[in-house]
């Protein structure tokens, strides 16, 4: 724990400017509580009371080339950046423009604040702001010391409470900062309570910076932010400390929690001594005698003028129109026009998507390999990384000898923290890089979910401030034999999940087609690399080019007839043509699922009047249900025969090989479903 030292900031702070936004805080609180929430204007509101002084003390330290990741109780330092006050209300009420255009509750706040520091989309999931934090410190380091870029003094910051400290995110952000010796300063707000459980159920005896005081490679900063002179040293010294590249830091704050947890809570569970306690506690009585003692005796008209621009904020912001229905679903994806802040990061370069065969036949591992290693060599913005990438080189052998090339800047190992490894690629892909990491297998996505859903959300939920493009490689399927461990596709999880383009190639063409067109977009993409189709000799083809880039949402027929149309991907592509010998069948390899090729199928379906859907998920709710919804929809009156599936019963993966090739798809279950339809 670092030493106390005397005090030093208090003099060098604007304390005028802190009562002014201390006190806009407090009239914002006020307003929502008592007229904006009974009215039912807002629905949602956290009260900062109490948080609102340290807050404000932290974010006048942030400038230009700074980010900030808060959470939902974060307005204070919203409002200490500059945010108009007009978003900070009219964000709640849900009106147009502000943080998300009504998209997003008003208390999950943005701010792009070119100029100055940016204030990164937070999560309404508790802790989820920690690892996208890391990635962006770890971003700042990379483009001081490889891209001679940003200032040599920029940080990262992320606020918490300290109930947000038992949460995965907050323990895989502390192991990437403290490896790495990141710029990143951890702001816990101790209020004593996650909602209504104490803070001794989430960490033990109740005071993380205790706990953490002898782990390796963190500084601790732990006093009173109710105390305007402590809360104003401690800030100062933290920030100062993580400025100087002395290593991340963790500073702690005792604040009261003066509200609910949200308006809704009424603090039942707190007795009448403990309230009470909590209000003799408020930093705001302390803040204007400690002012008035430094000369500032017009706290009343401050006040007074703080009243008046949140009443004017008001009114602008219920002035504002509701947004436009009929744009709810605009900018899930990139549509041509960039974002304000994050990506920008893919190579500008000629491509074809007609693809030149040259050379010998290769394998997946090799195409994809190979793609990986000319945008590297291209592009200094893009970074590979996940667990055994490095001198391993991946456990499928797909990034061997690239750490040896690029340098484990560039091609480096992570913790085995899933969460830490996409939210890490977050904070990254919004500082202007273009992230590549790796998942070992589908199934240990699952940790990952929530930094998943909050990446591919966020080009929507701030209405295109922000964006988080990036390349999530994910190996995945049955390889000789399964197990429910290593052998799960379930791409539909990632269909279903807002935002995310999702990429299925079946052989190395399309691999190096897809891979290449993802890491030059604008879009986070799945590509899911079929262990099976791996060194599969079925999907090995010539290298198609060093420009060719095949666009998302192209199928391919790799057979065609008139008596049926078998839709499939991946794997099962090669078990499909097998089972279609001897007929005259369409076989369409989707090749992505998200965006899906509706009109090559619904046109070969109308063509051939029947249907068979084959892929390796799950039956219920798999991918092929999504398909036959939109044949029977759009093509029911040219069926001759019911829109059929063949697909893995509803288990996980089997081990033996016996067993996984009775659930897997197989080529004499396609081709007697095959015969069924066609003779229907």
């Amino acid at each position: 724990m670092a030493d106390r030292q005397p005090a030093r900031a208090a003099a060098d702070v604007d304390w005028r400017t802190v009562a002014r936004l201390v006190l806009t805080s407090r009239a914002l609180d006020d307003l929502e509580e008592n007229r904006l929430v009974p009215e039912k204007r807002i629905l949602y509101q956290f009260s900062a009371r109490g948080h609102d002084m340290a807050q404000v003390l932290l974010g006048l330290h942030l400038k230009d080339g700074d980010a900030a990741c808060g959470y939902y109780r974060s307005r204070p330092l919203l409002l200490a950046l500059g945010v108009p006050l007009a978003d900070a209300l009219g964000s709640g009420m849900g009106r147009a423009g502000g943080y998300s255009d009504g998209r997003d509750i008003g208390a999950v706040f943005n701010y792009p604040n070119p100029g100055g520091a940016h204030a990164l989309p937070m999560c309404g999931g508790v802790g989820a702001q920690y690892a996208p934090a890391a990635g962006w410190a770890q971003a700042i380091t990379y483009k001081a010391e490889v891209l001679n870029e940003g200032p040599s003094d920029a940080i990262a910051l992320v606020l918490g409470g300290d109930a947000s400290c038992a949460t995965g995110g907050f323990w895989a952000a502390l192991t990437i900062a403290t490896t790495q010796s990141l710029p990143l300063l951890f702001y816990v707000e101790d209020n004593g309570y996650g909602i209504s459980v104490p803070s001794s159920f989430q960490t033990p005896g109740g005071d993380i910076a205790a706990n953490l005081a002898s782990f390796s490679g963190l500084t601790i900063f732990s006093g009173d932010g109710t105390e305007p002179a402590e809360a104003a040293r401690l800030i100062d010294q933290a920030v100062a400390h993580v400025r100087g590249r002395k290593g991340p830091a963790l500073l702690r704050l005792t604040v009261p929690r003066l509200e609910g947890h949200s308006f809704q809570d009424t603090q039942t569970y707190k007795s009448e001594a403990v309230v009470a306690a909590e209000w003799a506690r408020d930093p705001l009585p302390k803040l204007e005698a400690f002012c008035a003692a430094r000369g500032i005796n017009d706290w009343s008209a401050i006040d007074e003028a703080v009243a008046g621009e949140v009443e004017a904020a008001r009114a602008e912001a219920e002035a504002r129109p509701v947004s436009l229905p009929e744009d709810v679903a605009r900018h899930v994806f990139f549509e041509g026009e960039l974002q304000g802040i994050g990506g920008r990061a893919g190579l500008d370069a000629p491509t074809t998507d007609q693809p030149a065969p040259e050379g010998q036949r290769i394998n997946m591992v090799t195409a994809i390999r190979r793609v990986l290693d000319q945008e590297l060599a291209a592009n200094p913005r893009v970074l590979v990384f996940g667990e055994d990438v490095g001198p391993k080189g991946g456990v499928h052998a797909v990034t061997l000898g690239l750490q040896d090339k690029y340098g484990v800047a560039r091609v480096f190992d992570t913790s085995l923290n899933e969460e830490g490894i996409i939210g890490r690629a977050v904070g990254m892909a919004l500082a202007g890089l273009m992230p590549v990491p790796e998942i070992q297998f589908r199934k240990y996505a699952e940790p990952a979910t929530e930094q998943i859903n909050d990446c591919g959300t966020m080009r929507w939920r701030t209405h295109n401030r922000f964006a988080a493009p990036m390349v999530l490689r994910i190996p995945g399927g049955f390889f000789k034999c399964g197990d429910p461990w290593h052998s799960q596709t379930n791409e539909v999880q990632f269909v279903h999940s807002p935002g995310w383009k999702v990429a299925v190639p079946s052989n190395a063409e399309d691999a190096v087609g897809l891979l290449r067109a993802s890491l030059r977009g604008h879009d986070p993409v799945i590509f899911f690399e079929h262990r099976a189709m791996l060194d599969d000799s079925w999907a090995r083809r010539p290298w198609p080019g060093d420009a060719f880039v095949l666009p998302f949402g192209r199928a391919k027929k790799t057979r065609e007839g008139d008596d049926i149309t078998i839709v499939t991907w991946g794997a099962m592509v090669p078990r499909c043509e097998a089972a279609a010998e001897g007929v005259s069948a369409d076989v369409i390899d989707l090749r992505t699922l998200m965006p899906w090729d509706r009109e090559m199928v619904l046109d070969s379906v109308r063509r051939t009047r029947r249907c068979l859907i084959v892929h390796e998920d799950l039956r219920t709710g798999g991918f092929g249900a999504e398909i036959a919804a939109v044949v029977a929809d759009e093509a029911f009156l040219d069926l001759d025969a019911p829109v059929a599936r063949v697909t893995m019963p509803d288990i996980p993966s089997p081990h033996h090989p016996s067993l996984l090739e009775a659930a897997v798809p197989s080529v004499e279950r396609i081709r007697a479903e095959v015969d069924r339809l066609v003779g229907f």
